[in-house]
Formats: C-alpha cells, sequence, structure tokens
C-alpha cells in the first residue's frame, strides 16, 4: 500500500493532539515538505512539559511600532498565523497592560485550528479599561495580576483577578508569574508582549525560547523590541543558538536560551 505524505494540516492535527496527550499516537507515513517544516517549528513547545516562549514582530531597525503605537501589522500574515499557532499550543499567553492599552488585542486563535490559552494580564496599577477585548468573553479564561491596593479589579465577573507583590519599580518578578501560573497548572506559556514585557523576562533569565521576526521594513523611529541593561563588550551580549525560519516576506529567528552555543 502507498504511503501518502502527511500533509501541514494533518500534522498540525497531530500537534494539537500531541498538545492535549503527550505520546498519544504516531505520526502516520513521510512529511510533506510543508509538514516537516510545521514539526519543526513548533515540536519543541509541544515536547517540552514546561516551556515559557516570547515572541516579537518588528522592523529591521528594531521598532515594533511607531511613536505613537501604531502596530498593525509590522509583520505580515504568515507570521500572525505563526502567532495563533503558538497561542493553541500553550496553556497561557501573557501581556503586559501596555500593550492592551495600545493594541487591544483579544489573544484568542481565531487563524488557525485549536483551542483558546488562557489570558494572562498583567496590570500591576489597575490602568486597563473595563471594556478592553480581554475582558468581553467570558468562554475564554482571563487573569488580572494586579499589584496591593489595585483590587478586587472592576471587572466582568468572569475575569479573576490575583494579587500579586511587586518590585521596587513598581513591576512584577518574572519568576514569581511563572511560579504562580504553575502552582494552577499552567506550564507552556506565550509571553507575547510588548517589547518591556518580553525584555523583563529575558533580562530575568526566565525564558527558554524567544521567536524574533523581522520584517522587510523601516520604521525610523518609535517603540523598540527588546531593551537590556548597557554593557560594555559585545563578549558580554548573548549569543544563543538560533534556527531561521522564512514567513512570507518575513524571517523569523527562533533563539534557544537554553543550549549553550
Amino acid at each position: 500500500m502507498t504511503a501518502y505524505p502527511v500533509t501541514e494540516e494533518q500534522a498540525w492535527r497531530w500537534l494539537l493532539a500531541q498538545r492535549a496527550e503527550p505520546g498519544c499516537c504516531p505520526l502516520p507515513g513521510p512529511l510533506a515538505p510543508g509538514a516537516h517544516e510545521l514539526l519543526d517549528l513548533y515540536g519543541p513547545v509541544v515536547e517540552a512539559p514546561s516551556i515559557t516562549v516570547a515572541q516579537l514582530g518588528q522592523s529591521l531597525d528594531g521598532r515594533i511600532a511607531t511613536a505613537s503605537g501604531h502596530s498593525h501589522y509590522v509583520t505580515g500574515p504568515e507570521d500572525i498565523e505563526r502567532l495563533h499557532r503558538l497561542r493553541a499550543l500553550v496553556d497561557a499567553v501573557i501581556v503586559g497592560a501596555g500593550t492592551v492599552v495600545a493594541d487591544d488585542p483579544r489573544l484568542t486563535v481565531r487563524k488557525t485550528e485549536g483551542p483558546n490559552p488562557v489570558r494572562v494580564i498583567l496590570d500591576p496599577d489597575g490602568r486597563i479599561p473595563a471594556d478592553a477585548h480581554v475582558f468581553r468573553h467570558a468562554e475564554v479564561r482571563t487573569l488580572v495580576l494586579h499589584a496591593a491596593g489595585y483590587g478586587p479589579c472592576g471587572l466582568p465577573e468572569h475575569v479573576e483577578c490575583l494579587e500579586m507583590p511587586t518590585g521596587d519599580d513598581g513591576r512584577f518578578d518574572p519568576a514569581q508569574i511563572r511560579g504562580r501560573l504553575a502552582e494552577m497548572g499552567l506550564h507552556r506559556l506565550l509571553v507575547e508582549g510588548g517589547g518591556q514585557t518580553v525584555s523583563r523576562f529575558l533580562q530575568a533569565d526566565t525564558l527558554d525560547r524567544l521567536h524574533l521576526t523581522i520584517a522587510p521594513m523601516l520604521i525610523g523611529s518609535g517603540r523598540p523590541g527588546v531593551t537590556l541593561p548597557e554593557i560594555d563588550s559585545l563578549d558580554q551580549a548573548l549569543r544563543p543558538p538560533c534556527r531561521i525560519f522564512r514567513l512570507g516576506g518575513d524571517t523569523l529567528f527562533d533563539l534557544d536560551l537554553r543550549s549553550k552555543p
């Protein structure tokens, strides 16, 4: 009997099955080229019982938005689909208050087949309006982390508000965020944005992988992507192992922050 190559759609459904029940079923037959690349890109997320992945889409000159915060869309439709696929494969997606205020995202899975992740909103000082998109859909579990004195939240009843301590800068400790979510059974995490939130997780050494998509555009000014403390020598720069994928006209750099170069 002839074994037909596994298609990209079949490979995606297999990834979703593995997410729900690791080791549930083998892949039948050889892989078509699109299926092979799909498994190569998303396999590390599904295979890890616990992982924190961050992602950013930016211009060639390192900007994720204009100075006013406009970012729809820096990267193209293939990268947007990648983002939605990441959402479908993780337990929870994390964003900072600045991203919610600037972009009003839904943080749901719409561009692909798959379940919606738990939405985790970092809002220490309670500045996100109650009518934001992330609070509108009761069927998607939504957590808001806030500092003492800013809760309980004046938000819809289905939104869960959790108080957490903050540092001297008024922000949450990324390691404590991961620990709190792990206690709730949320082990695969996607730090979706914005640049400041991703940078804090990176600086705190709480990321396992970073998906950085570069679009062939020059914004020239605006909001930067990754921002870390100054270094004196390039010997101090991060040089993690990297895999490269083409997403239409964009280029994705998949940085493995847990492996040595």
